[in-house]
């Protein structure tokens, strides 16, 4: 049985999504032929050529040039600038031809529509940056440009992260997307099925699986499916991924097995399995997992499969193996750091642990597997899956995508790369929870780490305490800034409109926000409006939050997004744009020292929060002593010992990557420091406690330990890296 797996456009355009990476490495695993295809990356490069700006163009063409706005307008009588350009421009953001940056730079190269018309923050923003992030920036707005005209002049589904989203949004009837599937093509459908028939003709599938992650792949998915089951309609079709695990869970609406034969929830490798071996013949179909058929007419949700989930440990290394890893665009969209990660390079994308260690945050999915259902393997199995993938692809960054990657397993993740002196660059999703000390994040740090995002969200004490967050502001700011100082960067998923949330509690919010980019403990942030699902607690639950439910009614197709009335919160929608115009000031350092209530266009009350609060936690966190359960561990290299016994004296000499420093002491001291310093290499299997070390020194010279905790030559190893981590 030959298999094909796709993910259908739009996601992302600098890396592939990682779900039919997975699903091809655990089927594999079992013996099947597998390929997959990512469209999404496909059509763009196809749509973004001098081949299909011809074509776009004769479709410009069609219309009456007063039709078109300014905007489109100019666009149009540029076609040959924008023809000739782009084959060249696409080439620079795949990294094959870094010096048109130099010519991309230069005005006078690339045609400029409206997109460009912000070049004087540009400079602010860009400053010395660099050449090469300053022509990818002009060269992603170029890019844009030409996405406003297909949205004027093709479709108005056109995105380039999304595909036609608006059809699948809170979409509880099927309707518009049944309207939509069987109107006229347009450009981007014919593109896009003139792809699909390519793979369909290469692979000659038996059974194609669609991973729709988000709602802007639904319609790309649904149009490739309406063309397979006119054109091959002996092939069977499969859809599951993000989007029908939460919106699709009380299916009921019929019409869309007209398109797919079959639905699966949840982690896919087990269902797929068991849908493989029915399709074989070796299943009776009453025995499926999780998977939505239509029988007689209706809707039936087959799950009589008592067999287990597949364990995290066994669902096989993600195989990118047949993916244009090299063809793939490095944009930068916008200057937020973090965004600039998600946009700028490729990124192999994993994934620590099964759903959430934590799965309280009220606000959050909870209750579905993919967050509810915690299930971790082992770090040497995790860093031998990321050295098979850097294998597949040649690139050594990964992004875990974790809902929160668990600390622990970080930190024997990062002990594990470092024992086996494996050099990578990473970036993960967490908690900003007290386990992660300023020690662990040096040790992170050392190990490849770049960047952490985790969610501050409401940035209220009584509010984090609302929504189960287990997390305090005091407690956000110290761990924030432990990363900040082992130079790791830190980003922080802001809300707003939480139910209750009063005005007062959204202006000291951004208070507390702009403390913390004060105090460098933040670097980069996001604002997010509250938005009510029916699987979350607050959705559940609706009551012990004070909020509303007012729609939509239950349908029969997609039910996930509430809408809800606060009677008791501040009218949310008034803040939005006050609170994202200062977050994009801090982010550049400046508007530090105006007044929060200024950002508002109208006339808010003040903050009452204590000016110093972040600054005072950071303080008392400073004070915090060194626990004796922790173990020490040595980041450097084996200092060089030279002993004078004559003087009575010892020297330590320590060669780090920076400096040279030696440490002197008398030669008593010395000889215990030779003895106990070899067990704090991190290569060690078995880690030695402070309180071990304590003991040890206190048999030698019959007094207290404190004198070296409190002496210079110890400040000076902890300085240089000497990290007690509790293992």
């Amino acid at each position: 049985m030959k298999l094909l797996f796709i993910t259908p456009p739009l996601t992302q355009i600098n890396t592939p999504y990682p779900a039919t990476a997975y699903i091809k490495g655990f089927l594999k695993s079992r013996g099947f032929d597998v390929n997959q295809a990512d469209l999404g990356i496909e059509l763009i490069l196809e749509l973004f050529s001098k081949e299909g700006f011809e074509r776009l163009f004769e479709v410009v063409n069609e219309f009456d040039y007063d039709d078109l706005s300014p905007n489109s307008q100019r666009i149009a009588v540029l076609k040959d600038e924008y023809i000739n350009t782009i084959d060249s421009v696409i080439r620079f953001l795949q990294n094959k031809d870094t010096t048109l940056a130099h010519r991309i730079c230069n005005e006078n190269f690339l045609p400029q529509a409206s997109r460009f018309e912000q070049l004087d923050d540009l400079e602010y923003t860009f400053g010395t940056m660099g050449i090469q992030d300053k022509a990818r920036h002009l060269a992603t707005m170029y890019l844009e440009d030409v996405g406003d005209l297909i949205i004027e002049a093709v479709t108005e589904d056109f995105g380039f992260s999304r595909y036609a989203e608006r059809l699948a949004m809170s979409a509880t009837s099927f309707d518009p997307l049944e309207t939509a599937l069987n109107s006229e093509t347009h450009l981007i459908d014919d593109i896009l099925l003139e792809i699909l028939e390519k793979h369909l003709q290469a692979v000659q599938p038996d059974l194609v699986g669609f991973s729709v992650p988000f709602p802007g792949n639904l319609y790309g998915a649904l149009k490739c499916s309406q063309y397979i089951k006119t054109h091959y309609p002996h092939i069977k079709i499969m859809l599951g991924g993000g989007y029908a695990n939460t919106e699709l869970r009380d299916l009921k609406e019929p019409r869309i097995f007209k398109y797919v034969d079959f639905i699966t929830l949840d982690d896919g490798e087990s269902p797929i399995l068991k849908l493989l071996e029915h399709l074989e013949g070796n299943r009776e179909i009453d025995f499926l997992q999780r998977t939505f058929i239509l029988e007689n007419g209706q809707v039936s949700y087959i799950n009589g499969c008592l067999d287990a989930d597949i364990p995290h440990s066994e669902i096989g290394t993600p195989d990118y193996s047949d993916l244009p890893t090299e063809k793939y665009l490095s944009i930068i969209e916008m200057t937020n750091p973090m965004h600039r990660l998600w946009s700028d390079g490729r990124w192999n994308k994993l994934t620590v642990a099964h759903g959430c260690y934590w799965k309280r945050c009220s606000f959050c999915d909870v209750t579905l597997d993919y967050i509810g259902r915690f299930d971790k393997a082992p770090a040497e199995l995790l860093v031998d899956r990321m050295v098979e993938i850097i294998a597949q692809t040649g690139e050594t960054g990964f992004h875990f995508v974790d809902e929160a990657a668990p600390p622990l397993s970080l930190r024997d993740l990062a002990v594990e790369l470092i024992r086996r002196n494996i050099s990578v660059s990473w970036w993960a999703n967490i908690r900003f929870e007290k386990t992660f000390t300023p020690d662990l994040s040096r040790l992170l740090a050392a190990s490849g780490c770049i960047a952490v995002s985790g969610g501050l969200e409401v940035a209220s004490d009584r509010l984090l305490d609302l929504m189960e967050k287990g997390v305090s502001i005091d407690q956000v700011a110290r761990v924030t800034r432990g990363f900040t100082d082992a130079g790791i960067m830190v980003h922080a998923y802001l809300m707003y409109g939480f139910p209750t949330q009063t005005e007062q509690e959204t202006v000291d919010s951004l208070e507390v926000v702009r403390q913390l980019f004060e105090h460098n403990c933040i670097q980069s942030a996001f604002w997010h409006r509250f938005s009510m699902t029916v699987h979350s607690p607050v959705g559940k639950n609706p009551e012990r939050y004070k909020v509303i439910k007012t729609g939509p009614e239950e349908g029969f197709f997609a039910n996930n997004d509430l809408q809800h009335d606060d009677p008791t919160g501040a009218n949310h929608e008034l803040y939005g744009e006050g609170l994202k115009k200062a977050l994009y000031n801090y982010m550049l350092g400046i508007g530090l020292d105006t007044r929060v209530d200024d950002w508002f266009e109208f006339k808010v009350t003040p903050p009452i929060l204590a000016p110093n609060k972040v600054e005072r936690a950071l303080y008392d966190w400073k004070s915090d002593g060194q626990k004796l359960n922790h173990s020490a561990i040595w980041l450097g290299t084996t200092p060089v010992l030279e002993f004078d016994e004559g003087a009575d004296e010892a020297f330590f000499t320590f060669y780090t990557k920076t400096e040279t420093f030696t440490l002197e002491m008398n030669y008593e001291l010395g000889e215990w420091f030779a003895e106990i310093f070899p067990t704090f290499f991190i290569k060690n299997k078995n880690y030695t406690t402070l309180k071990v070390i304590a003991q040890h020194f206190e048999e030698a010279f019959e007094m207290d330990f404190e004198n070296i905790l409190e002496s210079e030559i110890w400040e000076t190893l902890r300085e240089k890296g000497l990290l007690l981590i509790r293992i």
